[in-house]
């Protein structure tokens, strides 16, 4: 593998000293882009586009051709497994994602195999050591999973949902089943991230997008437990170096302290947490990544650099921060207003560091 040209991104996630802060963006490949859109529509599909290695390398890369971005992220989907596990992924128009078998009972449960990620998510795992390739040393490869909770609202629910009703009423009323499902989901991330890894992905994230909907205490059992589990079985150590790893909860403010807890690296926040309090709440324990509202990039140049010089002196002086959006980037987004943000990163940054 070639030698790491821009480093930035895995040191600060270390909390090691960095000369600028370290930009990237969730779904900084995707629908806003043009040129993906070209790119998607010669695919025919999504999932064909996902499961096309070549191509997941192209979209994979075409951000960094527009932005001076520290960092690449896979381009796939947080859905991978459960599709491996034979639930039948599909993609509606203006539905979002479905199964065609959702889990609904006590006997779909027990049914499910953990995949083999070489085997039976070979097309992604192709993707990161194509990806890595081509990069050519030029900046970290970022792989990810979703978290086991967010992968079963779309497994038992079916799809996407507004009020997580079947989920839901599934943990209130089948704890123990639930708890199967998280596990079994939970076995097959630990596998899967640690494929990535070992085919070059040089940092991970574990998206939990829908921990925010729970009360406390079930985010402390159905959600966060199951993190840990992972953080707890991932490969930490290739290539000679360190494998940090981000755990990410949309909504998840308020449980930061038990979050750095588990042993990752560092914390993704989104835009209703102040950074200045996350840090002060998590000290020196992790990294923080994040966390201007994706919707500034609405805004003029002028409005995205004054938010982001914001950010920037929230989180204030000193290594640990990877500044981000605080979720991914919307698909009707100008990429202009993308570069005039990670422009104004790179050069209102170096004051802090």
């Amino acid at each position: 593998m070639a030698e790491l040209k821009n480093d930035r991104l895995l040191r600060a996630l270390l909390r090691h000293e960095v000369d600028v802060t370290p930009v990237w963006m969730m779904r900084q490949a995707g629908r806003y882009l043009p040129e993906y859109r070209k790119i998607r529509s010669r695919a025919g599909s999504f999932m064909d586009l996902c499961m096309n290695p070549e191509l997941a390398c192209e979209v994979t890369i075409q951000p960094l051709r527009r932005f001076p971005l520290d960092a690449a992220i896979l381009f796939s989907d947080i859905l991978t497994i459960p599709d491996a596990m034979g639930l039948g992924l599909y993609f509606a128009e203006g539905e979002g994602p479905r199964f065609h078998h959702p889990i609904q009972d006590e006997a779909a449960v027990k049914s499910l195999g953990v995949p083999d990620p070489e085997e039976d998510l070979g097309y992604v795992m192709e993707a990161v050591r194509t990806i890595r390739r081509e990069l050519d040393g030029q900046v970290p490869l970022i792989g990810f999973s979703g978290s086991p909770w967010t992968l079963a609202t779309y497994m038992v629910e079916g799809g996407s949902s507004k009020n997580f009703s079947k989920v839901k009423g599934m943990m209130f009323e089948r704890p123990d089943l639930m708890h199967k499902l998280l596990a079994k989901t939970a076995d097959a991330v630990v596998l899967y991230l640690n494929a990535q890894i070992r085919a070059g992905a040089q940092a991970v994230m574990i998206f939990d997008t829908w921990g925010g909907v729970l009360s406390p205490s079930d985010y402390e059992s159905f959600s966060l437990a199951y993190m840990e589990r992972i953080v707890r079985g991932l490969v930490r150590e290739h290539e000679g170096r360190r494998v940090p790893v981000t755990l990410f909860t949309k909504g998840g403010g308020q449980w930061l302290e038990a979050m750095a807890q588990t042993g990752c690296d560092a914390l993704g926040v989104d835009w209703t947490t102040d950074l200045a309090d996350a840090r002060a709440r998590v000290g020196d324990r992790v990294a923080l990544q994040g966390n201007i509202d994706p919707a500034i990039l609405y805004a003029s140049g002028e409005r995205i650099r004054e938010g982001v010089g914001k950010v920037l002196a929230s989180y204030g002086k000193g290594s640990g921060h990877i500044f981000n959006l605080g979720h991914g980037i919307h698909p009707d987004v100008d990429p202009g207003r993308a570069l005039a943000l990670v422009e104004a990163v790179h050069e209102l940054s170096p004051a802090y560091h």
